[in-house]
């Protein structure tokens, strides 16, 4: 209970949220249990990276999935809601290079750091559930399940290009590389060609894409992305034979109706076929140094880079197999080995980008899709026309529509035996090779005699070595420790090399979940009864920003567990709901922008419910909050005037039943008690819109002390004063809980008000007994109306026309329309 010290102006918070989160603590109140006499709900928010510090749009997002959790346990629900670690990754690798000490001491460090910090923001996690993906007990189930993946031939090697620091002698990731010069040393970069690993999530690509309709808990702009990123598309894949040569360049096209319109070939420079190409050619180094200086470009390009589209002529012909013409080969830097077969057929006419190129390069221009109406001259078109049409300069097709062509084009192809329908997808296979010390070490050996050889389960996990390397170092790349590399062969026992590559930290993440469900299983990577039985994540709360590959390869890695017998689920993540960012000053919130609000601070100065009532108040979670200092003022002012409401009423420890006849004025306070029920748990239940419902606390509150105003002569039962202050306790917990849990026990209650079940509304104690009716004559209001909830619209109107202000105004004009929006407005138009 409250000392009398703390009975003044101002409530204690400090002493309360202690007292509340060591009690949650010790009572280990959020543990979570499978209990099948409750239905299950698993809310989640994305795990956050330990860098030390939390900040505003954490505590945002943390605050919104802990409303939901406390909400959901009191309507009844048996709640999973855990939280952990997501602690691989380059920014422990450099704050550990730059401070000269351990990824794994920095991180570990910063974890304790940032629990603690969570913990002050009392939120209702089960603790005993915590994971750190940078602990070998994680990552080892994680190379389990990539050795099964791998013979079930779902990952596989081949060689990719990379960026290389000679001065470093190492890789790069994309983030390490600055201007196209190393992070390290400023050494300019350059692409090489190595061995990578990748998961085949292009085998789960029609899956991936037809199961997003089954996701109606999503974001339309999620699932639009995903499938944009997916990228289906639907066409011809045929081959151009290389003139003079056996070789062939395949192709796939969307637009086989162009076809005949082709005037030059592009393909990349990574191209299989491009060294047979340019061999020989009278200026093959010229043409050589071209691909070193586009790949180097390539490797130092961000995805915002506009890019000046070059190619160089190969000095070869590949011959269109439907008119026999031949069309010259380019190596072109817009061309990208990673999607499709790594070659274009460039038909000018009808593409703007090979337009652009055929311009630069003087090379032919052949329209053969004409729209309705239109003419179209090579010698004078400023840009190609992309739209349908009908076919000329097209041999058979001529004079058929665009679409009807593709499918006889396309049938001619298989008649022929050269071309098929084909379908292809702009998704790639996802290169999951990292050069990087601080990641999960990939658990397989390279034998010279037995090839690749997975590491037998007992000899798992695979550790990376916590010691400084043999040059001193802490975190240089394990293809820089000689003692890490050599091994034996469990095959042949013959001398064998350890992989050296880490697994991207996208892995970890991707899986994370399931493993909430068990994290304290030692059997197998998942437990599957209890996975079958939390899964799948019926809340899943988390930015924008990892609308694609996050959220993508989480549902890749649920598809391949279910496929492997660990999971019984299609889908990880039932509803979604993208918060927005914490702005201020027109900008997100960042250290480099310099307009980072410590919560720490904050919560120092006003209390962790106060910081998370304005985090919850300020905006509706889907939109962006835009900080505001007088916003939290104005918070921490309404939570002491509830505190100082109920203190100075010692009467409501007496906990005062309802009358069975209400007053007029305790009727008032009844009704708004019930509206306010029914208008905070719609606003939960339907959209999470906590604004309002908070709003809508405020405003029973400011009823609440309207009707018990001493100075009036009037005031509400102590009953119903007494109901109306349990209901906005109750339904405010979610949100200020270390507050109303104090202010609960305050009132004379012994239990808990996270044991109270959420209220529910009386329909008939809510209805109006009174309506005001706003009156517009010419859309501008003249007069307010008081009339019986129950009335009628054909009424209102009568009243609304014989009110003595709408006849002023109205002034012998005639009325042409009357407008009655129900039981809110009437529109008089003259």
């Amino acid at each position: 209970m409250i000392s009398s010290q703390t009975k003044s102006n101002r409530y204690d918070f400090k002493a309360i949220e202690e007292k509340w989160q060591q009690s949650w603590a010790e009572s280990e109140k959020y543990k979570a249990e499978e209990d099948d006499s409750k239905e299950k709900y698993y809310v989640l928010e994305m795990f956050p990276y330990p860098s030390g510090r939390i900040h505003m749009g954490h505590v945002r997002n943390y605050s919104i999935g802990d409303v939901v959790a406390r909400y959901k346990r009191m309507k009844g629900y048996n709640v999973l809601h855990p939280m952990g670690w997501d602690a691989f990754g380059l920014p422990a690798e450099n704050a550990a290079q730059k401070n000269n000490s351990h990824p794994a001491a920095w991180t570990y460090s910063n974890i304790d750091y940032m629990r603690n910090q969570l913990q002050q923001l009392g939120l209702s996690y089960d603790w005993g559930r915590e994971i750190a993906t940078c602990n070998a007990k994680y990552y080892k189930w994680e190379q389990i399940l990539f050795i099964e993946m791998y013979k079930r031939g779902i990952i596989y090697q081949k060689t990719t290009t990379v960026n290389w620091c000679d001065n470093c002698q190492t890789v790069l990731a994309n983030e390490q590389v600055i201007d196209g010069l190393c992070w390290r040393c400023d050494q300019a970069i350059k692409p090489r060609k190595m061995n990578g690993w990748f998961f085949k999530i292009t085998d789960y690509a029609e899956e991936l894409l037809a199961d997003l309709d089954q996701l109606t808990g999503w974001p339309e702009k999620v699932l639009t992305m995903q499938r944009n990123w997916i990228g289906k598309s639907t066409g011809l894949a045929c081959d151009f034979q290389v003139d003079g040569m056996d070789e062939k360049i395949s192709i796939f096209t969307t637009r086989p109706d162009t076809i005949f319109g082709v005037t030059f070939m592009s393909v990349a420079a990574e191209h299989p076929l491009v060294d047979t190409l340019i061999s020989g050619a009278d200026n093959e180094q010229e043409i050589r140094d071209f691909i070193v200086e586009i790949l180097e470009e390539k490797q130092q390009q961000t995805p915002e880079d506009e890019q000046v589209k070059k190619g160089i002529f190969t000095g070869k012909y590949c011959i269109n197999p439907y008119n026999g013409e031949k069309v010259p080969v380019f190596i072109a830097n817009f061309v990208l080995i990673e999607y499709g077969t790594g070659a274009v057929m460039a038909v000018p006419a009808h593409d703007e980008r090979d337009f652009e190129f055929a311009r630069k390069y003087d090379l032919p221009i052949k329209p053969v899709v004409i729209p309705e109406g239109e003419t179209l001259d090579p010698a004078t078109m400023e840009n190609a026309s992309t739209v349908g049409g009908t076919l000329v300069n097209s041999g058979q097709f001529d004079g058929v529509e665009s679409e009807e062509a593709k499918k006889k084009v396309i049938d001619y192809a298989v008649q022929n035996g050269f071309g098929s329908p084909h379908i292809t997808y702009r998704l790639r296979d996802w290169g999951v090779s990292r050069q990087r010390y601080w990641g999960a070490p990939i658990p397989m050996i390279h034998c010279d005699s037995c090839g690749i050889v997975p590491v037998p389960d007992e000899e798992l996990p695979v550790m990376l070595p916590e010691d400084k390397d043999e040059t001193g170092a802490s975190c240089r790349p394990l293809h820089q420790r000689p003692s890490f590399i050599e091994t034996s062969c469990p095959t042949c026992g013959a001398k064998a090399r350890r992989e050296t590559d880490t697994m991207d930290t996208f892995v970890e993440s991707s899986w994370y979940f399931a493993r909430y469900t068990c994290p304290a299983f030692t059997d197998a990577p998942l437990d599957k009864e209890k996975a079958s039985h939390w899964l799948p994540v019926d809340q899943y709360i988390g930015g924008v920003e990892h609308a694609i590959l996050h959220l993508l390869y989480s549902r890749f890695f649920t598809k391949v567990l279910r496929d492997l017998g660990y999971l019984n689920v299609d889908e990880p993540f039932t509803n979604l709901l993208t918060q927005g960012m914490v702005i201020k000053d027109g900008a997100k919130m960042s250290k480099s922008k310099g307009n980072v609000v410590d919560p720490h601070d904050l919560i120092q100065e006003y209390g962790a419910d106060t910081v998370r009532l304005f985090s919850l108040f300020a905006a509706p979670p889907e939109k962006d909050l835009e900080w505001n200092s007088q916003g939290v003022e104005g918070c921490s002012r309404f939570l002491n005037r509830v505190y100082r409401f109920i203190t100075s009423r010692p009467e409501l420890k007496e906990q005062p039943a309802l009358p069975a006849e209400l007053s007029d004025t305790g009727r008032t306070l009844h009704r708004k008690t019930h509206q306010t029920i029914k208008r905070v748990s719609e606003n939960i239940e339907n959209n999470f819109h906590f604004n309002t419902a908070i709003s809508g606390g405020m405003e029973l509150f400011n009823t609440m002390t309207s009707v018990t105003d001493p100075e009036k002569d009037a005031q509400a039962e102590a009953g119903t004063v007494f109901q109306a202050v349990e209901s906005l306790l109750i339904l405010l917990s979610p949100m200020v809980p270390h507050f109303c849990a104090e202010m609960w026990q305050e009132i004379g209650h012994t239990s808990l008000v996270d044991d109270q079940p959420w209220p529910s509304y009386d329909a008939e104690a809510a209805k109006e007994d009174m309506l005001t009716i706003v009156v517009q004559v010419k859309g501008k209001v003249r007069s307010r109306l008081q009339v019986p909830a129950d009335i009628d619209d054909e009424a209102i109107k009568e009243l609304a026309l014989s009110d003595a202000n709408v006849q002023r105004f109205i002034d012998g004009q005639q009325v042409k329309k009357t407008i009655v929006v129900k039981k809110k407005l009437v529109n008089i138009v003259v």
